[in-house]
């Protein structure tokens, strides 16, 4: 073997190696989704009132704003999308508390200063940001900033209100009544209460990311079990290790040799795939499983074609590296064109899919660079080693 194969043979099991260390640990690498481990699905109605009629702009920032709460809850990989003209869909994988986001996702968050006569002086409309912190004696208290618009408007509202009470107000529920002792007019102020850490921090993220145009009832709030997400497990890991064995066993006895090699591939196949998906920290869902499955078919398939190109080349009586390059040749364009328009079809069930579908479309667009990758790289790297010690015969 000179020294460029024995490098791509190398290069080949570094590429391995990468795979295998980026998967662990795999528990913290590979999210699961809702079907998986459970969580809360939830149906969101925007509602008609008389100061607040919904249109389709007035949903659409209800969505924005929604996502950026979730966001800043930290849940990985949610489902947020619009449904017909007034509903929006919700999924929160694993999240613990259920009703606590749902509270936070359907609150409208309507920041209020009322003066002593209940007139509002000013809302959080200009409100930049919102932040948790201490104040001198270790209370945990919320630290707000308006933009230059806000902060003139705070000013104004204090200056007016100097030595008297300025409630601020949440959704018409009063959190706070500090006394004004000085017009504030850097646009930045505390507000006090009777907070723990944990209010501080839900009142400041509300804050951050603003209050919804209108009206939001829940119509639908559904959980789902973590059993139902441990048995989907358990069943469509076993269906893959089911299906891997069997096919590794039928290549083995129908290719022999050419099958061990196959075999070969399809397990460094399964690797890359497993690894690029922890890389990416993707989500694993059902059917995302389905489409690791599914990769698994299309990876001997495109192994089955070589072997089958190469023995139709022995049967020329050429020489068993001839034969190799000739198959590969031959097979490369249908293994390119079939895997091409599988993936286009993947990358659009990504692009315009959502949810359990985006999953699956990104794990079968995974498997499709994994399997061809595999069968045109790794088995001929392979093959190609094995030629320069044996014959054809000892391998069929």
């Amino acid at each position: 073997m000179n020294w460029t194969k024995t490098l791509r043979l190398t290069s080949v099991f570094v590429v391995i190696f990468i795979a295998i260390f980026s998967s662990f640990p795999l528990n913290e690498k590979i999210n699961l989704g809702l079907d998986l481990q459970g969580g809360s699905h939830v149906i969101l109605e925007c509602v008609d009132t008389p100061n607040a009629p919904v249109d389709n702009d007035a949903v659409n920032r209800v969505l924005e704003i929604i996502r950026n709460r979730i966001d800043q809850l930290g849940v990985s990989e949610p489902v947020i999308q619009r449904q017909g003209t007034n509903r929006i869909l919700v999924q929160l994988p694993g999240v613990e508390d259920p009703e606590a986001a749902v509270e936070l996702i359907g609150k409208t968050a309507l920041l209020e200063f009322k003066n002593e006569e209940g007139d509002t002086q000013l809302t959080g409309a200009h409100l930049i940001d919102a932040k948790s912190s201490f104040d001198q004696f270790s209370r945990a208290i919320v630290l707000i900033e308006f933009d230059k618009t806000g902060a003139k408007e705070f000013g104004e509202a204090t200056k007016k209100n100097v030595g008297k009470v300025l409630a601020i107000t949440l959704d018409g529920k009063e959190i706070s009544a500090p006394v004004v002792q000085e017009p504030i007019l850097d646009g930045k102020a505390q507000i006090t209460g009777k907070f723990t850490v944990e209010s501080a921090n839900y009142l400041a993220l509300l804050l951050r990311s603003g209050s919804l145009p209108v009206k939001v009832e829940i119509l639908e709030n559904r959980s789902v079990g973590p059993t139902l997400g441990r048995d989907s497990i358990s069943k469509g890991i076993k269906a893959g290790i089911v299906g891997l064995i069997l096919i590794l066993i039928f290549m083995l006895i129908y290719y022999k040799g050419f099958g061990l090699i196959a075999d070969f591939a399809l397990v460094v196949c399964m690797i890359l795939i497993v690894g690029a998906l922890a890389g990416l920290k993707a989500t694993l869902t059902l059917p995302g499983i389905a489409g690791m499955i599914l990769t698994i078919g299309m990876a001997v398939d495109a192994n089955i074609l070589i072997f089958e190109r190469i023995k139709e080349e022995l049967r020329l009586e050429k020489t068993f590296r001839a034969s190799i390059d000739a198959g590969f040749n031959k097979a490369f364009r249908t293994i390119f064109d079939a895997n091409v328009t599988t993936l286009i079809a993947a990358l659009a069930l990504f692009y315009f899919g959502s949810g359990s579908i985006k999953g699956f479309a990104l794990t079968l667009s995974v498997g499709i660079l994994a399997s061809m990758f595999t069968a045109i790289v790794v088995t001929k790297i392979v093959l190609e080693a094995v030629a320069t010690k044996f014959n054809s015969k000892a391998l069929l």
